[in-house]
């Protein structure tokens, strides 16, 4: 059981990594994609206040 469940995590976490590789290529297209990082710390930050 404990060999499925390895496995399972192994490949969820591959799916997730490839799905999130392509779309971080596709929004690489975005110019407002760009600023979102800052954006995203910025609104955290306001939250904490």
């Amino acid at each position: 059981m404990k060999g499925f469940i390895t496995i399972s995590l192994l490949v969820v976490s591959n799916v997730f990594m490839t799905l999130a590789w392509y779309g971080h290529l596709k929004m690489r297209e975005f110019k407002w994609f760009d600023s979102l990082p800052l954006v995203v710390v910025i609104f955290i930050c306001n939250k904490m206040v």
